[in-house]
């Protein structure tokens, strides 16, 4: 291939990742073309998108950008997976392809988060973590715990003021209310 074909497949890779800054690198070398369509559809449908690409092209496309050290370790033809809400959904969803054994040829190989080259296991790793909507129910759950707590404070005395105020009321509308006035009377009387 010569480099002229090169450097316009790069800037073709290069127009497709750009604003990527996280993605997954696995190996579907092996597939059947119904499998590589089915995965496709799968990923799609899934808001994920899937690039066959040679490591080097990828490499010279991803220069300088937060996706290249994805590649350094790798050697071949490569599956870029990328998009989702967060990385961490889009490693769930690929991992969970992996693991139903729907696609047996599919082979995580790696990824990039943050600029930081990540190997399979490390991938993996983060496939146990909580995605971002998690996150966030988290989140508000510890946000709002203190404040459950601090009301509930509050309205438990007010609570039992009220709860006393209103048998004072009964009392009085039952016909006890001289006997309360009596009390009153002598206990000021006392004094």
């Amino acid at each position: 291939m010569s480099k002229f074909v090169k450097r316009l497949i790069s800037r073709d890779i290069s127009g497709r990742l750009d604003g990527v800054n996280d993605a997954m690198v696995a190996n579907i070398v092996g597939m059947t073309g119904n499998e590589n369509y089915a995965i496709r559809k799968a990923l799609r449908d899934q808001g994920l998108s899937l690039m066959v690409v040679k490591r080097s092209l990828a490499a010279m496309a991803t220069d300088g950008s937060s996706l290249r050290p994805a590649f350094d370790k790798q050697s071949g033809s490569l599956a870029v997976i990328w998009g989702g809400e967060d990385f961490v959904s889009l490693v769930k969803t690929v991992t969970k392809l992996t693991d139903s054994g729907t696609f047996p040829k599919l082979e995580i190989k790696g990824g990039v988060m943050d600029g930081e080259a990540m190997d399979a296991a490390q991938v993996k790793k983060v496939a146990k973590w909580p995605n971002r909507q998690e996150q966030i129910a988290m989140l508000l759950g510890q946000i709002l715990s203190p404040g459950s707590t601090l009301s509930g404070q509050l309205v438990g005395p007010a609570r039992k003021i009220a709860g006393q105020v209103k048998k004072m009321i009964e009392d009085r509308e039952e016909g006890s209310a001289p006997d309360a006035q009596e009390a009153v009377a002598t206990e000021g009387a006392s004094e």
